[in-house]
């Protein structure tokens, strides 16, 4: 059967000009005016669009699924305004859940006057003897209760660990271990579901799990894998290998796409984890974790591009990013820039680069899988960023426009829940970045959002993530207020070119613009949502 969808404002490449297309055993088969649809396909079922905005399904390449779900039906701390509004909205959570160990996450002091995060004292003043964990909003550092740090078996021995503040590293891993084992498999199940109906109503049709040992463990992942739901899991495992037979060993056992995502080289910038060169401007006494060697990145960079199977890590601070970019190097130099580049390494965040690190990472083909929203929330000249590394770092982060200059490609995603998932946001985020020279065009972030996640992962046919005929018929079908089509002739072009280059126009979405609102989500011509 074939399906002419009719009466819309598509975003094609190929048609700039099409008002409907066909679909056919799930892939694009035809698009063009109306008229001619109707003529060519007289035995189709039709379905008029009313003016609706057709686009290619966006990719979210770094989520965890589980945590977002747990995120929204849990207790959402991103709002608080100060340490009293946290705890205020913790108190009323517990009221409201009265059963039961209490899970959430968001809280930030960096915006709160305080600048206080809260303690041990702070949490068991107010929920007595229950479990709790609270993460922070980089998921890299947590508050817990005595009566879940007393769960946990060693926990002071940990490194990370503090008697009142907030636990890092190895003691974050852990007492997170522990609270997501006092769920039951029910709502953990629960939650997975939550958050790919979530995705799924967002025009979201593919997300990558950044799966691994620290983060929610084999069980987290086999559980995932097992869920059965419309919106594409591609999943990779954070695990460190010293040799090719070990990572398909791997591989096989996980049934992971890759030995990449948050295999964690540092941590992040607001628990001040990340690994940096100089030390924190707001805590000179520390330049950060580092959690894995530059002996260690080498061989699993060695060890997966032998096995042809794509690498990857975590790596935000200017010390860890330095350390990926020299084992790169080395790697090249064994295997050659070609082989390199077939595996489809990958690095999460890489939010502090430099023009240098950028060329040798374009050369060897190495994928960037940035989150734009992290400027979003805390770039500028007073943000997070600021306070963590001063005004002389904060304008090197996130440099989106240099990487895409260099020829490193882009991927985006938000990683769920550490930022919210709706993807036009991610994309205005990145025509909007903070630092001047560092934003991106909107066609440029569009395509990092869609066709950027399908050729991050390994999807390298030249259409998936577009509307053309012979692509899965993969798209979203929204409300928007309207299209830009064009800029004036002295101004930055962060919509579509001259329309003469046939460049499709994208939804308005400059700051205070109302973002698209996903009427249908379709994912290889089946509808997962609408």
């Amino acid at each position: 059967m074939t399906t002419l969808l009719i009466n819309g404002r598509i975003h094609s490449p190929s048609h700039p000009d099409a008002t409907a297309f066909a679909v056919r055993d799930g892939v694009i088969a035809w698009l063009g005016s109306d008229d001619i649809g109707r003529s060519q396909f007289p035995e189709a079922r039709v379905v008029d669009l009313d003016g609706g905005f057709v686009a290619p399904a966006f990719v979210d390449s770094h989520v965890h699924v589980t945590a977002t779900g747990l995120n929204i039906d849990g207790l959402d701390l991103r709002e608080a305004t100060s340490l009293r509004h946290c705890l205020q909205l913790i108190a009323e959570y517990a009221h409201r859940h009265p059963d039961g160990p209490v899970w959430g996450h968001g809280w930030d002091e960096s915006g709160w006057p305080e600048r206080t995060a809260p303690t041990t004292d702070d949490l068991d003043a107010v929920l007595g003897e229950r479990p709790a964990y609270l993460a922070r909003v980089d998921v890299h550092s947590a508050a817990a209760t005595t009566a879940l740090r007393r769960q946990v078996p060693g926990l002071a021995d940990a490194t990370g660990f503090a008697p009142q503040q907030p636990l890092s590293a190895d003691a974050h891993h852990l007492v997170r271990a522990a609270a997501r084992n006092a769920l039951t498999p029910r709502q953990r199940h629960a939650a997975r579901v939550a958050a790919l109906d979530h995705a799924a109503g967002l025009g979201i049709v593919a997300v990558h799990e950044c799966a691994g040992p620290q983060i929610g463990g084999r069980d987290d992942w086999d559980e995932l894998r097992a869920v059965e739901h419309g919106v594409e899991v591609v999943g990779y495992w954070g695990e460190a290998v010293a040799d090719a037979e070990h990572a398909k060993a791997l591989i096989a056992e996980t049934g992971a796409h890759g030995l990449a995502g948050d295999l964690f080289v540092d941590g992040a910038l607001g628990s001040r984890t990340a690994w940096l060169r100089e030390p924190y401007t707001d805590a000179p006494h520390t330049c950060g974790n580092s959690y894995l060697d530059a002996g260690a990145i080498t061989a699993h960079l060695q060890a997966c591009t032998e096995a042809g199977i794509p690498a990857g890590f975590h790596v935000i601070g200017d010390a860890a990013v330095g350390a990926v970019v020299d084992a790169v190097a080395t790697v090249v130099d064994r295997f050659g820039g070609p082989a390199t580049a077939r595996c489809g390494h990958r690095l999460e965040h890489l939010e502090m680069v430099d023009g240098d690190q950028a060329v040798r990472l374009g050369a060897a083909g190495v994928i960037a899988s940035m989150q734009p929203n992290f400027d979003a929330l805390w770039g500028g000249g007073d943000g997070m960023y600021a306070q963590r590394l001063g005004p002389d770092r904060v304008g090197r982060l996130n440099p989106l426009a240099l990487l895409a200059s260099e020829g490193v490609p882009l991927a985006f995603g938000s990683d769920s829940p550490v930022t919210g998932m709706n993807p036009w946001a991610t994309v205005r985020a990145a025509i909007e970045h903070r630092t001047s020279g560092s934003a991106i065009s909107a066609r440029a972030a569009f395509a990092a959002a869609t066709r950027g996640g399908w050729r991050a992962c390994g999807v390298r046919d030249g259409i998936t993530g577009t509307l053309v005929p012979g692509a899965a018929a993969s798209y979203a079908i929204w409300d928007a207020d309207g299209l830009e089509v064009s800029a004036p002739a002295n101004a930055v072009q962060r919509w579509s070119t001259d329309p003469r280059s046939r460049v499709p126009a994208l939804p308005r979405l400059t700051a205070g613009a109302q973002l698209p609102r996903c009427r249908r989500t379709v994912h290889r011509g089946v509808t997962i949502h609408g």
